[in-house]
């Protein structure tokens, strides 16, 4: 009985992958660089010492038409460093900007709160968010507002994760899959997920969903208001698989970081659609059966547990040509450990406890 099982869950794995593939080769037109509208990058920074200072050297470098592009970092109520850095940084530097969040807007509260008070000062027809620990190409906005045709109201990028080390290169294997997933199935019309650290919306769509005064608090806005603009039924979502609009972010320091962010991520899914939940359940399924693999072991189960493993492969592997990067063979073996152990326990953590801890502020939902 295991055996059917785990095969039926893996052919289904499988079909999905395909479909998830399809959605990424999508190819969309784009806008000349003399025909860019303007934009606002929006940063939110809190306690962010360590890391602001090479996200505004990557900022500075931003390739975009002259006038056409400002930069607004937003200081929420740090108590380290992070506006000092900032404002000698930025001094004498035209296109940025640095405000502090004087006013709470709707539910929303935290980094929601922080971007929400910067769309009011954004004078951008497009709003690009990035996170204060990542690192932009120098293409990155250009890019991502290259694809903003007229029906088109929200633009999402990949992220990969900084991999000096064992640790962080399993996280940047797991990023790169995860939005993998999300943008295939995306491009194919049906939004399910994204990632604040590379998004991009129009500022007069976000205010035709009333912005985020009108949307309940979640631990992921982004995906709040990504399921606000969906529900609009009037413009296309896409995410392109463009190596010019790619973002690196730091990978998660310890096991304990990486454990509240994960549950962050579990706790605000729980607000996704059937469609999320069917591929969510699919991967637990299969993974479930590779945990449990060693205990039904026959030839069959090994088969079928290695046809999944290269399926995955496979899957990251174009994933990872596409966006000029390099795969590693021990890298992927690393986030297939990882993976399975992290996939089957997650939803168990998520409906025990939704207490969630995020930029040293506690959150229960």
């Amino acid at each position: 009985m295991f055996e059917i099982i785990f095969l039926v869950a893996v052919i289904l794995y499988f079909f999905q992958t395909i479909v998830f593939s399809i959605g990424l080769k999508k190819k969309f037109p784009r806008l000349k660089e003399d025909e860019l509208p303007s934009a606002t990058v929006i940063v939110s920074a809190r306690n962010e010492e360590e890391n602001i200072y090479d996200c505004l050297v990557s900022l500075d470098k931003l390739e975009y038409p002259e006038g056409k592009l400002e930069i607004i970092i937003v200081d929420d109520h740090s108590t380290d460093a992070t506006r000092e850095i900032t404002e000698n940084f930025i001094r004498g530097k035209e296109r940025f900007k640095l405000i502090t969040p004087e006013k709470q807007i709707g539910e929303v509260r935290g980094k929601a709160n922080a971007i929400a008070n910067a769309i009011e000062h954004a004078k951008g027809e497009i709003i690009l968010t990035t996170d204060a620990d990542c690192i932009v190409s120098p293409t990155w906005a250009k890019t991502l507002a290259s694809y903003y045709t007229k029906d088109v109201a929200m633009v999402s990028g990949f992220t990969t994760q900084t991999s000096d080390g064992f640790f962080e290169a399993m996280q940047a294997v797991d990023s790169v899959y995860l939005l993998g997933v999300a943008g295939g199935i995306m491009n194919l019309g049906h939004p399910v997920s994204c990632i604040g650290n590379n998004m991009s919306y129009r500022k007069s769509v976000y205010e035709e969903v009333g912005g985020y005064a009108s949307i309940p608090f979640s631990v992921t806005e982004d995906f709040m208001l990504l399921m606000a603009i969906r529900k609009l039924k009037k413009y296309k979502i896409i995410y392109p698989l463009d190596a010019n609009a790619l973002v690196v972010s730091k990978a998660c320091k310890d096991v304990k970081t990486l454990y509240r962010q994960r549950k962050r991520w579990g706790v605000g899914g729980l607000d996704a659609d059937f469609i999320a939940f069917l591929i969510m359940g699919t991967g637990w399924f299969v993974n479930a059966g590779l945990l449990l693999a060693p205990f039904f072991f026959s030839a069959n189960v090994l088969t079928v547990g290695l046809f999944k493993i290269f399926i995955d492969f496979f899957f990251l592997k174009n994933l990872f040509g596409e966006l000029k990067l390099k795969l590693r063979i021990k890298d992927f073996i690393a986030f297939q450990i990882y993976y399975i152990i992290y996939v089957v326990i997650l939803p168990f953590v998520v409906f025990t406890s939704r207490k969630v801890v995020w930029k040293e502020r506690e959150f229960k939902v």
